[in-house]
């Protein structure tokens, strides 16, 4: 089995969902900045992909956000991967905003990845999000925020045990109307398609699982309409 993992690590998909990773925990900070939820003095301004981004300082938070991502990286080498989202929830735990990553990789690429080619595609991600601020809505007080990925197929038990304690199922529904969707970005550059978009709740609240207020969570949602 490890020698299997370390194949896919080695295939040009390891190596393009092993990019895909690291651009989403980059970018997800940037998104957990630009919401406001933490005071600014909490990030720190970093370079990345020649762009200048924020780091979480507290320990916690960094973590949290970079053991989700990670815990994710052996569903998206597999294909299994279909969207990771930042859901915001207000003080009564419903969702009212999502930013909404769609990842595509391409399993039958047996090319060599360009790794330049990637990132330039997707540094133009970080350059779009700041000037997304002015899209989305003011948070309320007492709000929260998680990470969910929903997979296009149930993972198998043999997954590392490491992202089964990161990663637990949720039932999670989804808004009673449709939500307003507002774009952001996208890209497709061999083997890795990525879109980018915002939704915002339309009128309609929903009826979300309960989870510990201000705490942000990690959950894991089959392929569904939303």
């Amino acid at each position: 089995m490890e020698r299997k993992d370390n194949n896919q690590a080695k295939a040009p998909q390891g190596e393009a969902a092993r990019i895909l990773t690291e651009f989403l925990e980059v970018a997800i900070t940037c998104i957990i900045f630009l919401k406001g939820v933490y005071p600014h003095g909490a990030f720190e301004r970093r370079r990345y992909m020649n762009v200048v981004v924020h780091r979480a300082r507290h320990p916690q938070l960094r973590d949290y956000i970079h053991s989700s991502v990670n815990g994710l990286l052996p569903f998206i080498q597999k294909g299994l991967v279909e969207r990771v989202v930042v859901i915001f929830f207000d003080n009564e735990d419903f969702p009212i905003e999502r930013f909404v990553f769609k990842v595509n990789l391409n399993l039958s690429y047996g090319s060599k990845v360009e790794q330049s080619d990637l990132e330039f595609s997707l540094r133009s991600f970080l350059i779009k999000l700041p000037v997304s601020e002015s899209l989305t809505k003011l948070l309320p007080r007492g709000c929260r925020w998680e990470i969910t990925a929903y997979f296009r197929a149930l993972p198998e038990a043999s997954t590392s045990k490491d992202s089964e304690l990161i990663w637990i199922p949720t039932d999670t529904k989804q808004w009673q109307q449709p939500p307003l969707i507002t774009p952001i970005k996208s890209m497709n550059s061999e083997p890795l398609g990525v879109h980018l978009w915002m939704k915002s709740k339309n009128v309609c609240k929903l009826v979300t699982a309960t989870t510990p207020k201000r705490v942000p969570c990690c959950s894991v949602l089959l392929q569904d309409s939303d």
